[in-house]
């Protein structure tokens, strides 16, 4: 007998069929299914092997009991992963993290409705013949932005690197260094135009670019002239940029496209609602730009895509790259865009419908008279563990939108106590921990973490009651974890 095989011996490790017997493990087998069941059984009984034979600490004689928890423990992580639905309280209105955009509920209706069954997805119901998926949204983003035609794709990065590979694959493109950006996720400008196939052609300097610029890069070479804006940051000072419309003139003179990734898609002006000014697609194109790309889901307010709007020919040209079948929506993003875009239509309902500009134009004083409405309850909740005190505090936008434009607007600065006192570390382990509490709720609630307090911006609690149930379940675990 080999040593493995006597370090395994003096061990009793139930064997699979046994533990599927069991009474407990059968029931669970019941209601997960026994293949699953079987297969995580196999994991932990590897588990237990390797720990013995490399002379890891390890229990003489494993219980069934033992090796049942878990089993539960293990299920319950397997069938609670994936996206659920969480409190945005961060003070980001548009988070990259928690999904951008909350849906109006003509949205999901909509989505709901084409899952449930076949659609017309891509089938013209007046001829009986095959159609294409972009005609469900071209008629009302043609009508909205102004644009000549469009078309859409799984998002805004997937809509620039098509209009690159489109139009300037193994040419180069020439765009300002000072807009040379990087996206949400570490997704850098640059990278996306070598993934797309183009040759990138910096001009000017990181804050000044002068039209000058521009014409002194131009050669043979050159088939694409891109301006980004720059929305997830501003530099001031001393900085000089070229307008679309001279970028229009320069790039016609010399028969070239011009781009413009505009990110944040705005569809209406957000100043006539007194939120600060992001120029819109239609001005954009109205400059004479002939392509412009921007999001769905960050200021439009609808689900993940990405849109390239412009000139009808250049348009044509984008739909016959074979890239984009690989970068088409669903037929459930396309319902839910679709719906999203109809409110646009009603720009007097727009502002109550469409759950982000709704959020984005909270007064302050509505916010604040929440947070004082469900004070008490929140002090309650945390008498003991920690201090609770209303703070009036700046919301962001988000998502590269406005980065330097703040809301104001209220919530709770919740600072952890000790026997010594309040504790102001931020690494505090109170601190982390109090934080953790409030991610482990049924709905997580998610804050931030400041000046050695964890803040709760109620910008985009709409529902108190989404919060407040769920405090004594909140208290119930903090006083057993300490």
């Amino acid at each position: 007998m080999t040593t493995e095989s006597a370090k395994l011996k003096t061990i009793l490790i139930p064997s699979i069929d046994r533990a599927l017997r069991s009474r407990r493990i059968s029931e669970i087998s019941k209601v997960y299914g026994r293949s699953i069941v079987t297969d995580i059984l196999r994991e932990i009984m590897e588990g237990l092997r390797t720990q013995i034979l490399l002379g890891e600490p390890i229990v003489r004689n494993i219980t069934l009991d033992a090796i049942t928890l878990e089993l539960s423990t293990r299920l319950q992580t397997v069938f609670s992963l994936g996206p659920k639905p969480v409190l945005n309280l961060t003070g980001t209105v548009l988070h990259t993290s928690l999904g951008r955009a909350s849906l109006p509920s003509e949205a999901i209706d909509a989505m709901i409705s084409v899952a449930n069954g076949a659609s017309n997805l891509e089938y013209t119901l007046a001829t009986g013949k095959r159609g294409h998926r972009d005609d469900h949204l071209v008629d009302l983003i043609c009508r909205l932005t102004g644009a000549e035609a469009a078309c859409a794709v799984n998002n805004n990065a997937a809509a620039v690197m098509l209009v690159l590979n489109t139009f300037a694959c193994n040419k180069e493109v020439l765009i300002s260094r000072g807009e040379l950006v990087e996206i949400g996720g570490s997704f850098r400008m640059p990278d996306i135009m070598s993934v797309a196939g183009t040759l990138l052609r910096e001009v000017g300097t990181t804050n000044r670019t002068h039209l000058q610029d521009f014409e002194n890069a131009f050669n043979e070479n050159t088939a694409l002239v891109m301006k980004v804006h720059t929305s997830n940051y501003q530099v001031n000072g001393f900085t000089k940029s070229v307008s679309e419309k001279m970028l229009t003139k320069f790039a016609d003179s010399f028969g070239l496209p011009i781009v413009v990734d505009l990110g944040s898609g705005a569809l209406s002006d957000l100043s006539i609602h007194h939120l600060p000014k992001e120029p819109t697609v239609r001005e954009i194109l109205q400059s004479g730009v002939g392509i412009v790309t921007f999001s769905g889901d960050k200021l439009l307010g609808g689900p993940q895509a990405g849109f390239i709007v412009g000139r009808k020919d250049l348009i044509a040209k984008i739909n016959v790259n074979p890239m984009k079948r690989a970068m088409r929506l669903d037929k459930i993003r396309i319902a839910g865009l679709r719906a999203v875009l109809q409110l646009y239509l009603n720009p007097e309902k727009l502002k109550v419908r469409l759950p982000t500009l709704r959020m984005l134009m909270r007064p302050h004083k509505e916010i604040a008279r929440m947070v004082k409405e469900i004070q008490k309850e929140m002090t309650d909740a945390l008498v003991g563990i920690a201090s609770v005190k209303i703070l009036n505090c700046h919301s962001q936008i988000g998502s590269g939108a406005l980065p330097v434009d703040l809301l104001p607007s209220a919530g709770f600065s919740l600072t952890p106590e000790n026997k010594r006192g309040i504790r102001k570390d931020l690494k505090s382990r109170a601190l982390i921990d109090l934080a953790a509490s409030f991610r482990s709720l049924p709905t997580p609630i998610i804050g931030k973490l400041s000046n050695g307090a964890l803040i709760l911006d109620l910008r985009c609690l709409e529902n108190p009651s989404s919060l407040t149930s769920q405090l004594p379940e909140l208290r119930h675990r903090l006083l057993n974890e300490t």
